[in-house]
Parts: C-alpha cells; structure tokens; sequence
C-alpha cells in the first residue's frame, strides 16, 4: 500500500479539522459557562428585586396616605386662621374702639390737669 502526497495532505487537514472542532468546543463550552453564570446572576438580582419593590410600594402607598393627612391638617390650619383673623378683627372693633376714647379722655384729663397745675397762682386767692 502507498501512500501519496494527496493523502498525507488530506491527512493534515482531517487533523486541523479536528483540532479546530476541538477549539472551538472549548469556545462553546467556555460561553455556556459564562451564560449560566450570567443567568444565575439574573435570577439573584430578580430574587432580591421582587421584595425592593414590593418595600417601595408599600412606602410610596404609605407616604401617600401621610400626604392626605397633611392636606387635611393644612386645610384645618388655614381655616383656624381665617377665624383666629376675624375673631382679631371683632375684638379689635369691641374693645379697642372703646379704650382709644378712654385713652384720649385720660389725655383730655391729664392735660386739663397739667395746664391748670402750670397756671401761676393770682394773689387774690384763686388762679389766673
């Protein structure tokens, strides 16, 4: 039996063939392992995501039930206001109208007073 160069030649490329196969099953082994670990990373991310989000829900709900409170508080706030305004105003026009005449009847008085104190004394007994 002979062999000929084209069979030698055929003989290297089933080798080459075969060491390429080879490679490149180890290139395929290699990025099924890096996509399982991708994969197992994906789901750990997922498994602690699910519960972050159900603590924003319920934070979100709660913060806005506390919003709705406020707006309450603030609208019982702004009505206190109003009232303690007018309540001002009413006692401003009960009470204070009548001490400023009383306050310029005590000057009135006062003054009187003074002047009459000031006068110089006439001889005959009585002021001038």
């Amino acid at each position: 039996m002979s062999i000929s160069l084209g069979d030698i030649a055929g003989m290297i490329a089933a080798l080459a063939f075969v060491v390429l196969v080879l490679r490149m099953g180890s290139v395929v082994g290699k990025a099924g392992k890096v996509l399982d670990e991708t994969r197992a990373g994906v789901r750990e991310i997922t498994d602690e995501t699910v519960p972050l989000l159900r603590e924003v829900t319920d934070t979100v709900a709660a913060t806005g039930q506390q919003v709705a409170r406020l707006d309450t508080i603030s609208s019982n706030v702004a009505t206190m206001t109003t009232n303690v305004s007018a309540l001002t105003s009413v006692a401003t026009a009960t009470v204070g109208r009548p001490l400023i005449k009383i306050a310029a009847f005590t000057y009135g008085v006062r003054s009187a007073v003074e002047v009459r104190r000031l006068k110089p004394v006439n001889k005959a007994g009585g002021r001038s």
